[in-house]
Order: structure tokens, then sequence, then C-alpha cells
């Protein structure tokens, strides 16, 4: 143990000549364990957040996406995509065709997005998880077409998941311009028909706007025979995703990305994390400000200790040594106010996992959740300790060394 530290740690935990410098240290502790503690449930809220969404897209979002780089379609039988029906660690490949449409029933329109998929799309995704009504999904039979709505969609065109007329789904010819006298001749028309089901992601992106149907139905009515838009991929159970699409991405080359759920919205989560990253600013200017009860407190016991720097200097310390101690001193208190804050900040969160502690409101099913998410992640805990002893010693550096110069002097 150095000198420095040894003296340091004594004159923390020794009673010092006047009380009130006791209770400045530990308010000073107080203070960086609270800022601390609100850095640990803060961050982790906003994971929670994060975690639920992500949640909400594996319903409907497959684990690997192979969409074009360059343009919205490709062709079903382009170089390298065979590939990916050969590949060991996928289980289940399913082609997609999805482009917008206008949609009209009983005199409503609304325009819409419309994703043709294979009859394994069930099998890729947990679709069946999100379903409502009392139908099963369905894509066709015979020579009906079925058209899965979602949730905000059936609302807007005030239809029940059963409704029995046929909606009228329009589409611009491929190649031929808007006649404005007649706008029905440019446009390639079909029919949906209801398979008595709905779904409902709960997120607006999808409920309001998406139409699930067969991919030959999507390709009639966008003229794109032959044609996809992506491949979407579901993985064997002992398969690593990131290491699956790294694998991908290098043998299909630049032609193509391959996007995981999070790339897939990629605009939410970014949102949420650029959120999650100012919070994280905006506490940290809360723990500096914190830290700086800590210079009072370093302040008074350098006054009080003065009789003992003498002392220190008669025994050979110089000035550097009896700034370290001081340093030490403020590092010290920063360190005890990050472990408690963090144990403090760890107990909180686990009892708003287990008892939900604070909630959205009194009644329960108003809301998509009851309470907070909250979801630990140990890299931002890692974070948290640093940013907590960083900050801590930059705020006492450089008062401790003006200030121990100033009242030190032999």
């Amino acid at each position: 143990m150095s000198f420095p530290f040894y003296i340091a740690s004594r004159y923390l935990i020794s009673k010092k000549s006047h009380h009130a410098i006791n209770i400045i240290s530990g308010v000073s502790v107080c203070g960086v364990a609270i800022a601390t503690a609100a850095l640990v449930c803060i961050l982790s809220v906003f994971n929670g957040f994060q975690d639920t969404v992500a949640g909400l897209f594996t319903s409907f979002d497959p684990q690997l996406k192979v969409v074009p780089t360059e343009g919205k379609f490709i062709a079903a039988d382009a170089d390298g995509l065979e590939m990916l029906k050969e590949e060991p660690e996928i289980s289940i490949c399913t082609e997609t065709l999805e482009d917008n449409a206008l949609l009209m029933i009983n005199n409503r329109q609304v325009m819409v997005t419309i994703k043709g998929v294979e009859d394994n799309f069930e099998e890729l995704t947990n679709i069946n998880n999100i379903l409502i009504g009392d139908g099963i999904f369905e894509l066709h039979a015979d020579v009906i077409d079925y058209g899965i709505l979602g949730s905000n969609l059936l609302l807007q065109l005030g239809l029940p998941t059963d409704f029995s007329n046929a909606l009228q789904v329009y589409a611009p010819r491929k190649g031929e311009r808007i006649d404005l006298t007649d706008p029905r001749e440019s446009l390639n028309q079909e029919e949906l028909f209801s398979p008595k089901v709905g779904f409902m992601v709960k997120q607006n992106k999808y409920d309001s706007h998406y139409v699930i149907t067969s991919i030959a139905f999507a390709r009639r009515l966008f003229e794109r025979q032959g044609y996809i838009s992506a491949v979407e991929l579901k993985l064997a159970d002992n398969a690593n995703i990131q290491d699956v699409k790294k694998k991908l991405q290098k043998k299909l080359g630049s032609k193509y990305q391959v996007l995981d759920r999070y790339e897939q919205q990629e605009d939410t989560f970014k949102i949420m994390q650029i959120e999650k990253l100012i919070s994280y600013i905006f506490l940290t200017f809360i723990l500096m400000i914190a830290c700086f009860n800590i210079i009072g407190s370093l302040s008074m016991l350098i006054i009080d200790k003065k009789d003992d720097v003498i002392t220190l200097r008669n025994l050979g310390a110089n000035d550097r040594q009896i700034s370290g101690i001081f340093m030490i001193e403020g590092s010290m208190i920063c360190f005890l106010g990050a472990i408690i804050g963090i144990a403090v900040g760890l107990i909180f969160c686990l009892l708003q996992q287990q008892y939900g502690l604070i909630r959205f409101g009194n009644s329960e099913g108003n809301y998509l959740l009851d309470a907070y998410p909250v979801s630990v992640h140990y890299i931002d805990i890692a974070l948290i300790f640093v940013t907590v002893i960083i900050v801590g010693f930059l705020s006492v550096w450089y008062p401790v060394r003006r200030l121990s110069k100033k009242y030190t002097k032999s």
C-alpha cells in the first residue's frame, strides 16, 4: 500500500476535529450515489423499452432479411439467392414482394403497403401470436386471395375482421401514365377477401398500413412476375444471428444487404439510442454537480489537517505526495458513491422487474405495458462506473491542487 493511499484511507474513516466535515463528506458520498443510481435506473428503463419494442417486432419481422442494395426489386433467380436455401444455418427461407397500393371498400379508401408472402410465412415469424379474430392465417383458397389487415387499418375502414365484401385493390400499371379523365383505366385492379382474422403488432407502422397476402397476388397486382423485394430468413435454433449475417453478407457481396431485426427498424431504434444518449449526457452533468460537493469536503479537510501536513513534511513528504493524499481522498469518495449508487440502482431495477413499483396508470390494460420496463445491461453498468470515476477525478483535480498549495505551505 502506497504512503498517500494509506493516509487518505485513514482520513476517510477517521473522525475529524469538526463534526461538520464528516457530515459534508457523507453528503458528498450520498450526492454521487444518488446521481449514479439515477444513471443506472434511467439507462435500464431505456433498455427495457428497447427490448419491449424489439419483442413486438419479432412477431412480424424475420431474424434476417436480404434486400437489394439498389432499387426495390430483384429477380427471384438472381445470382446468389439460390445459395440461401442450401445454407445449413437457415431453416426457413421465404420470398416476399412489397409495394404501395390503393385500398377501397364501402366508399372508403386508404393507401396501404401490400406485402405478398409465401405459404410458409407463418413458420418464418410468430404471426399466429398476433392474430385477432376467429379465423386462421390463410393466404388463398382455390381462386380466392385473402388479405390480412392490420388492426388500425381495419378501424380506419370501419371493418370487422370477418368483413364480407371484397376489398378493391388498385396499383398503377407498369410504365403507363395515369389517365386523369378515367384514372381506373390506368390501374391494375384485384380483389381481396377476409380470412376472418387481422393482426396487431402494436406498432403503427404495421397496424395502420400493412396488408399481408400471397406473393402470387402481389406479383399480379404490381406486374412483377418473377421478381421479389426481399428474402426473409429464419435460422436454426443453434445458429448465431450475427455470425450467420456476416457469413451471408460475405457470400452475397455488395449487391445485397443482410439486415437483422434492429437494422430492419433502424429509424425506430436509432431514435431510442439518441434519447438514451441525451439522457446519459444530462445525468452526467448532474453527476458533475454532485461531485463538486466533494471540493467543499476536501477543502475543509485540508484546513483541518494543516498540522498533520506539517508533520508529514517533517517526515520527508513532498508537495506531490501531500496533494496526492487529498486527490486519493476525493477519488475514494467518488468510488464509494459509485459502488453504493450502482448497488441501490440495481436493487431498485430488480424490484421494478419483480413488482412493477412505478406504473403507467391505476388500471391494468389501459396501456401496452402496466409498469415501466427495466432491462439491466452490464455494459451500461461498466460505463456508468467508469463515468463516475472519471468525472469525479476531473472535478477535484484542479481545485485540490490549488487548495493543497494554498493551505499546506510549509
